[in-house]
């Protein structure tokens, strides 16, 4: 692909003339909770799309204001079987995911006249499943089984023309393997995150290999990692680097602080510290932001960092 024909965000990653890496926002779900919505629920902030979809429309914006050039939109625990089970329609949850593309787009548009890209979130299956299974993965499903599951998900976003696709917080290779898969052809560029612990994909693999599933992928615009402690970082991006010579890295952990399922709730202190942008843009970073709990002040901290070149 010539730089003429590739990507608009593509040619930003890549662009010589780029004086710093791109910001992403950071947190949807914190966002959301600190304008006094409650998310427990399956569907995570996927419900607020039939319900309150200002709501998402509101967070997006916060972070547009905090200075992100890309949203990742409302879809990460969204499916068409949760939404079955709210008793709405294929056609009626097609439109549900093309809408979460639209709140973002919206959202900048209200807010700034700049570039802001659009990222789809198609989250893991076991977000969908909404028992943690993301940080396990190994869901006992082969290749097949899981791009029949994300296939549809991605048709209904794309139909809305995102700018690119965020294959995130995947936790194992078999899974990254059936994403890639269920978007080939779909006309519109990915980034695959995987969430790690330990230096390993959440399922005991080595990151090597996990890496090595986007190498030579002609549809992959990044690789990285989300959804992870910030401490976790800098190993990973070497290792995708190594694995995926020559192609941007994504970086999005968490705040630091630990999820307790079975109180579902946060404990601990926050490590997320926005100096660390400079070091994951020194290992090759060009898309920059943070995950849960991370909010709009975090974001705007981080990007004061990146203008200043570290």
């Amino acid at each position: 692909m010539s730089p003429d024909a590739a990507p608009p965000l593509a040619r930003a990653l890549t662009s010589g003339g780029a004086t710093s890496p791109v910001l992403l926002d950071g947190g949807l779900s914190n966002q959301l909770e600190a304008q006094g919505n409650d998310l427990a629920d399956e569907l995570w902030s996927a419900r607020l799309l039939a319900e309150a979809p200002e709501e998402i429309e509101a967070a997006h914006a916060a972070y547009v204001r905090a200075g992100a050039r890309v949203l990742i939109t409302a879809s990460y625990q969204a499916s068409f079987e949760g939404f079955a089970r709210r008793g709405l329609t294929n056609a009626e949850a097609a439109a549900l995911f093309r809408r979460s593309v639209e709140l973002a787009r919206t959202a900048a548009r209200g807010v700034t006249d700049e570039t802001v890209w659009i990222a789809a979130s198609v989250g893991p299956y076991g977000a969908v499943l909404a028992d943690g299974s993301e940080y396990r993965g190994r869901y006992g499903l082969d290749v097949g089984e899981l791009v029949a599951f994300h296939r549809p998900r991605i048709e209904a976003l794309v139909a809305a023309e995102p700018d690119v696709l965020a294959l995130e917080t995947v936790p194992d290779v078999v899974e990254a393997e059936a994403l890639l898969r269920a978007a080939e052809g779909c006309g519109v560029p990915v980034w695959l995150s995987y969430t790690v612990a330990g230096g390993e994909t959440r399922a005991g693999q080595p990151l090597a290999d996990a890496f090595a599933v986007a190498a030579g992928n002609p549809q992959v615009l990044a690789v990285g990692v989300n959804c992870c402690a910030v401490d976790e970082v800098t190993e990973a991006l070497e290792v995708a680097a190594r694995a995926c010579p020559g192609v941007p890295l994504v970086a999005y952990p968490n705040s630091g602080e630990g999820w307790d399922a079975g109180r579902a709730a946060w404990s601990g202190s926050p490590s997320f510290a926005a100096p660390l942008a400079a070091e994951w843009v020194a290992r090759g970073a060009r898309l920059v932001g943070g995950c849960c709990r991370v909010g709009p002040g975090d974001i705007a901290t981080v990007g004061s960092v990146l203008r200043q070149g570290g």
